[in-house]
């Protein structure tokens, strides 16, 4: 009875390890299926970690770019405006240029009040940032600030100096607004 009992005992371990088994492998299971959730759960974090360093990155470049545009509109965003008077300037400039003194004494009111309202729109022009360009006779050439109206051979000068000024530039910050106007000598150096 003895051996009965031993075999039996040991038939009884054997199931019970057999359990412990079944049990550690539905474990197992389990803990491969966790394993991955978890390694799922790690990508989703990544894609979302992504997406939100893409997205910070958007607003900050968004950021800079309405802090550009709003620098830009407060710089240049007169600028048509700015157009549209420089023949106002051209203007009075010209009705100053064309009087003689016994024109000048004649009419010295109107004068001396298109010689202030010449000053005063040189003042608002320097207020907004927008400088004349003034190129003198003998200057070179300059196409980023000047446009040529026509060339013509003058002796004493090289090719590409200014013989004649037309109109005056203007700049508005660091933009040109309008090219000066000149007169260019061909004559060959």
């Amino acid at each position: 009875m003895n051996d009965a009992k031993k075999d039996q005992d040991f038939s009884e371990e054997i199931s019970e390890t057999k359990d412990s088994l079944d049990a550690l492998a539905e474990e197992g299971v389990d803990y491969l299926a966790e394993m991955d959730e978890v390694d799922q759960l790690r990508e989703e974090r990544d894609q979302l970690k992504d997406r939100l360093l893409r997205a910070l990155a958007d607003t900050e470049n968004s950021r800079k770019r309405g802090e550009r545009d709003r620098r830009e509109a407060e710089n240049y965003g007169g600028s048509k405006l700015a157009k549209d008077m420089l023949p106002v300037y051209d203007n009075l400039r010209r009705a100053i240029e064309a009087a003689d003194d016994a024109q000048r004494e004649a009419a010295k009111a109107v004068f001396d009040g298109v010689e202030l309202t010449l000053r005063e729109l040189i003042s608002v022009f320097a207020k907004h940032g927008i400088d004349p360009i003034t190129p003198q006779v003998g200057e070179k050439f300059d196409p980023q600030l000047h446009q040529a109206m026509f060339e013509a051979p003058v002796p004493d000068t090289k090719a590409g100096d200014i013989i004649q000024v037309m109109t005056e530039g203007f700049m508005i910050h660091d933009r040109l607004l309008r090219p000066a106007q000149v007169g260019v000598s061909s004559t060959p150096g």
